[in-house]
């Protein structure tokens, strides 16, 4: 089964980032370095990571607790890939999921509403102009673009489309039937250069060697499906899994994402 379309948003909640370690002294979490590969030829945006280019770009490390070490490890694995070309930034993932489910199909509802993965991009790396793409199993997308991060009055502005976005979903599994056992759903993102130009303030495409912030979640919600259907528990909140871990529980900090270095 395959699905289309959707990206952005998020929440945040009053956390110190500084952990305390052994003999009282403060440490952060490590940022995560990853390379953006070169592709030789196209990928079929399709949301099958088969094609032969794909083979020849690295996972990330699978993805861990937002807040870091401290919290359990996911319970399912979530790795991504990424990739670039003359026209596009491409992100793939693959997530494990044994009850792949999705609601939302309108484009720009809060798709994290439902279990999603998510992409945020900071070109320059000065935490402004920042964007946010979210996609669900249906492939609703919700993209926005944050002027500045919400602690410093954001705004979000959610009329921004990725103009030339291109995703796609694959199910591997049944979608919305808790009576099986699904092994998970990938999806494919591709977003153009002359779309993210807009607001990088910094050369766009980019030129090998080049390193931007960029950070990968997924929001994972607990599902009661005795009656055949999905329904969240009641008063429990969502699992936020990040390729590179916050520190707390907030997206919305650009300084503390990973780095992306374009390869040759």
């Amino acid at each position: 089964m395959n699905a289309t379309t959707r990206v952005l948003r998020r929440r945040s909640a009053p956390m110190m980032m500084a952990l305390l370690c052994v003999g009282g002294l403060a440490c952060t979490q490590s940022r995560r370095h990853h390379t953006c590969t070169r592709l030789p030829e196209a990928v079929t945006i399709d949301g099958r990571l088969d094609d032969v280019a794909w083979r020849e770009v690295e996972w990330t490390t699978p993805f861990g607790d937002i807040e870091g070490a401290r919290r359990p490890a996911p319970r399912f694995r979530t790795r991504a890939k990424l990739a670039w070309d003359d026209e596009y930034l491409y992100v793939a993932a693959e997530l494990e999921e044994p009850d792949v489910s999705a609601a939302l199909t309108t484009h720009d509802a809060v798709v994290f509403h439902d279990n999603d993965f998510e992409v945020f991009i900071d070109p320059d790396g000065d935490s402004r102009n920042y964007y946010e793409i979210e996609v669900n199993a249906l492939n609703a997308i919700f993209d926005l673009l944050l002027v500045r991060t919400y602690r410093k009055g954001g705004p979000a502005l959610h009329d921004w489309d990725c103009a030339g976005m291109r995703t796609a979903v694959h199910i591997d599994g049944t979608l919305n039937d808790p009576r099986d056992v699904d092994r998970g759903w990938s999806v494919e993102i591709a977003l153009p250069w002359t779309t993210l130009a807009e607001y990088a303030c910094c050369p766009v495409p980019p030129a090998p060697g080049d390193t931007w912030r960029l950070n990968m979640s997924r929001v994972e919600w607990r599902y009661d499906t005795k009656e055949g259907v999905y329904r969240k528990y009641p008063n429990e909140r969502e699992d936020n899994w990040t390729w590179s871990p916050q520190g707390e529980i907030d997206m919305h900090l650009p300084d503390r994402w990973g780095y992306i270095t374009f390869s040759r």
